[in-house]
């Protein structure tokens, strides 16, 4: 699926920040796709853009109408309609990564074919997929993998990109989720591909480029989460990857969903990973290990990193607070 930009970012009236993930998302990885947020009265959180109307943000140039919040259940409420039909009135593409499906509502459907206008629904991919065949494929790819779900495999593929195009590397971002594709503009929400055909659409995402090209390809789930691992392992075997990046929270007591279900250590992460991954690209090794930080301060989180730098023998980064180099002075070292 491929998204015009630039984007308005409706807020409708969310208060807390994780409720806005998917326009903070794009709003702080790709400002420069973004023309403004659009927010109802009640609306207590921003992106940081500009405040706009849907005509106001039609006169900049805007062309996507993105419904940038996340509720529980990942419902459509009917109090969005109104919007979503002025947004189609003025020429608006309108993107959701909700499970409820734009193209279900049969007001805004019809409304939207009349104009011929796009209905993105990017949880619900629309393409057809082949079966991953595992063939060797040019260019270099990376994959960034976890003990866990929601660990930093988007914001960590992310900071790579933008540090290897700093130094003039030739590379792209992969986007394998809802929020990585409104980022990227394309993508494919892998956990939501049949699951005969995860490898073959994790192949398609990352098709045959320059030798030097590096695909970053976001991780999902993780090969030790019973509800995901599933997902994991498919878009790993298709993506056939040269190095992986192990990411990993600290104090996080049990994997997420799941109570009293210990993460995996990091160390048995990198075997699992390797093994699963080398199944297709028998060359595949760790380059690298990000932690999410967040929870300790700026001196604990140099200390932990040190720890298993020497432990594993691998660059360990917060890619937040420390940036990504040291995991980019190896690529280019090994690569």
């Amino acid at each position: 699926m491929k998204i015009q930009a630039p984007y308005l970012l409706f807020l409708g009236d969310a208060s807390d920040n994780l409720s806005i993930k998917m326009a903070k998302g794009v709003a702080d990885w790709r400002p420069q796709l973004c023309t403004g947020q659009f927010r109802l009265d009640g609306c207590s959180v921003t992106t940081g853009q500009p405040d706009m109307s849907i005509a106001q943000a039609k006169q900049a140039g805007a062309k996507t109408f993105v419904l940038g919040f996340a509720n529980s259940g990942g419902t459509i409420d009917n109090q969005w309609i109104p919007f979503i039909v002025e947004a189609l009135n003025n020429g608006f593409d309108i993107v959701s990564g909700l499970h409820d499906k734009l193209t279900d509502i049969p007001q805004i459907k019809q409304l939207a074919d009349q104009l011929d206008l796009q209905l993105i629904d990017i949880r619900h991919p629309q393409q057809k997929f082949k079966t991953g065949t595992g063939e060797p494929r040019i260019g270099k790819r990376l994959i960034t993998v976890g003990t866990d779900c929601s660990v930093g495999k988007m914001y960590t593929s992310l900071s790579l990109e933008k540090a290897m195009k700093q130094r003039g590397l030739a590379v792209d971002f992969r986007a394998t989720g809802q929020c990585g594709i409104l980022i990227a503009g394309n993508g494919v929400a892998i956990d939501c591909v049949v699951a005969d055909f995860i490898a073959g659409a994790s192949e398609s995402l990352s098709p045959a480029n320059d030798p030097a090209h590096w695909d970053i390809i976001e991780g999902q789930g993780s090969l030790f989460h019973p509800a995901f691992a599933g997902v994991s392992l498919g878009l790993l075997h298709g993506a056939q990857a040269d190095a992986i990046v192990v990411c990993h929270a600290i104090n996080r007591e049990s994997m997420r969903g799941i109570k009293n279900r210990a993460l995996p250590s990091i160390a048995d992460t990198i075997a699992l990973n390797v093994a699963a991954a080398r199944v297709t690209n028998p060359q595949a090794q760790v380059v690298g290990i990000t932690l999410n930080t967040s929870s300790v301060s700026e001196s604990e989180a140099l200390e932990i990193c040190h720890t298993l730098t020497l432990e594993l023998g691998l660059p360990c980064i917060d890619p937040i607070r420390h940036g990504v180099d040291a995991i980019i002075d190896k690529l280019c070292l090994e690569y």
